[in-house]
């Protein structure tokens, strides 16, 4: 069984007849929905039809709302486009109407840049495709020198370059995206351009005041946010390490170390991570990945990553299925690596509560026993998480009467969600059930063993107090 998640964007090429069943058949485990392009009807169309789908298949899959923040762009060229030549001096000037652009200057839409910036910044557009070096900065406008020249269109980003844009998270809009996101019945949602834990706070209650339950999901993209990186994984509940915005603010040199260091951090602080950005961008456009991609999402894999995510390549590529399908085949061949299979993880540390404890205790046990599956009986799914953080080959069935419980789990390496209601059934028949769902499943086999984890008092969140050790076809149950 693949551990590793899949996460991909819906759009317009998942909207053709028939996608989201193939994408589904594909094994996508998490579907984003990127509050960035198009209107919020459309966004809560395709989770509505999502939701048909995966029910058909009887497949619980998450649903991600990932919120555009303050994006920094450019306005737009009277012509739509321009190509800037080395050399030649270009102005961005926050006064100027939004569709006046030409090939010496342009809008923005962030209209404090000139607050923020200073002689001898670097100013990135389009990812770093164009280069400016600024000169002057006169009341609103930014006077640049062209570093590195292009072509540029309408709306694209601007960074600069070391980070230290001032401008929030959470704008207008994404107060408005959130209460509708909740609405929708998103799983989690994923905060653009973070710096500061309290910024996660802030959107943790926009969510609670909406009504909602929804997970938090901390994009990891600005410099800053480096600086302050154990506050606020520790204030998400998983984080996404955005490679795009912030390959452009610390250099694209510096981003692998800083990705194994943020998978390692994550798992070492008991949350999830998704790796993203241009894993597999040449799939836009083709059916096979490049050898490049292939090595990319591979590493991810070995780094511990819980979920490696599509963007363009299934929301306007021609492929989305075949890219996630060759996705899947990547990260299967990766996990065979025997060294992703075993670990360390809080051996030496103290443990603080007695669900954590069982989780620790099961995983440990499972390792050295062979078992060949945990079956965790789970209200909130924190024993899942908390077994999920253990590098192992063992799959852990989050077995759960909590529709938003099993949607979250589909996001946390190696954890497969089960239907499994305990207030109706006799606890004296419940690992007996267990037990059959995983045999009917062709998981486990007469003589193999399964640890169970569940708690005395059912329906009880955080009671997870019992492990059992159970030989399927044996009547014999060791208890721990």
């Amino acid at each position: 069984m693949r551990r590793t998640k899949i996460v991909a964007t819906l759009g317009p090429s998942t909207d053709e007849p028939g996608m989201i069943e193939r994408i589904i058949r594909a094994g996508v485990d998490v579907v984003r929905i990127n509050y960035s392009h198009q209107t919020r009807e459309k966004h809560k169309e395709r989770v509505e039809q999502l939701r048909a789908a995966s029910k058909a298949f009887d497949r619980e899959i998450g649903v991600i709302a990932d919120l555009m923040g303050p994006k920094i762009r450019i306005a737009e060229f009277k012509d739509g486009k321009v190509h800037l030549q080395e050399g030649a001096s270009f102005t961005i000037d926050a006064d100027l109407a939004a569709e006046a652009g030409d090939e010496r200057r342009v809008g923005i839409t962030y209209k404090d840049l000139p607050k923020d910036v200073r002689r001898g910044d670097k100013l990135l557009i389009d990812d770093g495709r164009v280069l400016l070096h600024v000169k002057k900065v006169s009341g609103s406008r930014v006077e640049c020198e062209v570093v590195l020249g292009g072509e540029i269109s309408n709306h694209k980003g601007v960074n600069r370059q070391g980070g230290g844009l001032s401008a929030g998270p959470l704008t207008a809009r994404d107060r408005t995206d959130i209460r509708h996101a909740v609405e929708t019945g998103v799983d989690f949602v994923a905060v653009s351009f973070l710096r500061y834990p309290e910024e996660i706070r802030e959107a943790r209650k926009l969510i609670e005041d909406a009504g909602g339950k929804a997970g938090i999901i901390a994009k990891i993209e600005r410099s800053e946010a480096l600086d302050a990186i154990d506050a606020i994984v520790d204030a998400s509940d998983a984080i996404m390490i955005a490679r795009g915005d912030l390959g452009v603010e610390i250099g694209d040199a510096a981003l692998p170390p800083v990705q194994k260091k943020l998978i390692k951090l994550a798992r070492d602080m008991d949350r999830a991570v998704i790796t993203a950005t241009q894993m597999m961008e040449s799939m836009i456009d083709n059916q096979t990945p490049t050898r490049a991609e292939v090595f990319d999402v591979a590493n991810a894999v070995l780094d511990g990553t819980d979920a490696v995510m599509l963007a363009a390549e299934t929301s306007i590529g021609h492929y989305p299925d075949k890219a996630i399908e060759a996705m899947a085949r990547i990260c299967q061949e990766a996990e065979k690596q025997r060294l992703i299979r075993t670990s360390d993880h809080r051996i030496n540390l103290r443990f603080e509560r007695i669900d954590e404890a069982i989780a620790m205790s099961t995983m440990y046990a499972a390792n050295h026993i062979g078992a060949k599956a945990i079956a965790a009986l789970t209200e909130t799914g924190a024993t899942c998480v908390w077994m999920s953080r253990i590098s192992s080959g063992i799959p852990i069935f989050s077995f759960t009467r909590h529709v938003q419980t099993s949607r979250k789990m589909t996001l946390y390496r190696g954890v497969y969600p089960v239907k499994f209601d305990i207030t109706h059934t006799d606890p004296l028949e419940a690992n007996k059930e267990m037990i059959d769902e995983l045999t009917k499943r062709g998981i486990v086999d007469n003589g193999d063993f399964v640890i169970i984890t569940k708690g005395d008092l059912r329906g009880r969140t955080g009671g997870t107090n019992n492990m059992k050790i159970v030989r399927v076809g044996h009547l014999v149950q060791h208890t721990a």
